[in-house]
């Protein structure tokens, strides 16, 4: 008889693992050792949950690659003895991190699940419990004795998506998130409806790989009407900056004026790396589709295609910290590694 999978949950900070005290009102932080005691209906899952929190949980407000490293290291110490791992984190920056983390861990087999809440898990109103319950039953599921899901996903507000494929849309709903470009994967509601089809295919049993050198010399730049010389000049010009995630117009268009083609060309002759995506949320960038993206691809910018500015710049991050080749960099960003673009 096959025994239960063992899910560890990771609390890397959040409002998810605040608790009310009633008496003054105030948050304050969830003692996860008693987890169990707390959310009894963990104890109706399939599964053995066992529970790992940073030393000093962080605002997600304060997330950055040191951070994101750390908890890949935890995932990676105990890889060989769990099933599944869920990620606790804040609301604000889970995209960056579930992103993040799915360029550095290579040849998953077995699912990351990112979740959080909207309202403390105090709170008489939260969607923590139906989150953190959920993302734990999903991150369970097995064929054939393993892993159903083998990538890294984000679990909100009864969907699960592909993590490098989301963006937070709203602070007050609870429907925080969205993938506005990949359907999601698994939807909850009396069963699970689950999409297998659109999951990532199972490597080829290559072992897990794990990098965790990120090069965060990088900057987003959102186009608007208007964007001075001097402005976009100083950015480009920023002596350590070695990449930029380009917010551009509908499909990938840019103003053609003689200055801003100037700045670009001088910045990729440098060796700057130039990623074009869209502001819309939904939709790709097609350099080339119109006048005014075309003189953009000869200068050889970068397509982001379809892919978030979260998975853009953290994708950004990690090919950096690759030292690949100059030449190659382009054809390499421009290939989906984690299912982040079409």
């Amino acid at each position: 008889m096959n025994s239960k999978p063992k899910i560890l949950l990771i609390y890397t900070g959040g409002t998810i693992g605040m608790r009310k005290d009633f008496e003054t009102g105030a948050l304050k932080a969830f003692n996860f050792s008693k987890l169990l005691h707390n959310i009894p209906e963990l104890k109706l899952l399939d599964c053995e949950i066992d529970t790992f929190s940073f030393e000093n949980p962080i605002d997600s407000s304060n997330m950055n690659p040191e951070h994101w490293a750390e908890i890949v290291r935890t995932i990676e110490n105990n890889y060989a003895n769990f099933d599944g791992f869920v990620v606790l984190h804040g609301s604000d920056t889970m995209s960056y991190s579930a992103s993040a983390l799915s360029f550095m861990l290579e040849n998953l087999s077995k699912p990351i699940i990112f979740t959080g809440s909207q309202l403390p898990i105090g709170d008489l109103r939260t969607d923590a419990k139906e989150n953190l319950i959920t993302a734990i039953q999903i991150a369970s599921l097995q064929e054939n004795g393993k892993p159903l899901i083998k990538e890294v996903c984000l679990y909100f507000e009864y969907k699960l998506y592909r993590g490098n494929r989301t963006t937070k849309i709203n602070a007050e709903h609870f429907r925080a998130f969205v993938s506005p470009n990949y359907p999601f994967l698994v939807e909850s509601g009396v069963h699970l409806k689950i999409n297998s089809e659109l999951f990532l295919p199972a490597n080829d049993g290559t072992s897990l790989k794990v990098h965790t050198h990120l090069d965060n010399n990088v900057a987003i730049i959102k186009m608007f009407p208007g964007i001075s010389e001097t402005v976009l000049s100083a950015i480009l010009n920023i002596d350590s900056l070695k990449g930029i995630v380009l917010e551009t117009y509908g499909a990938g268009n840019a103003p053609t004026e003689e200055w801003f083609l100037a700045l670009l060309q001088n910045a990729i002759n440098r060796g700057l790396h130039i990623v074009n995506v869209t502001q819309c949320s939904i939709g790709s960038v097609s350099m080339g589709h119109y006048e005014t993206s075309t003189t953009m691809k000869k200068l050889g910018i970068i397509s982001g295609k379809d892919i978030t500015t979260e998975a853009a710049i953290t994708k950004l991050m990690y090919l950096l910290g690759q030292n690949i080749a100059s030449s190659d960099f382009k054809n390499v960003f421009e290939t989906s590694l984690r299912g982040e673009m079409q």
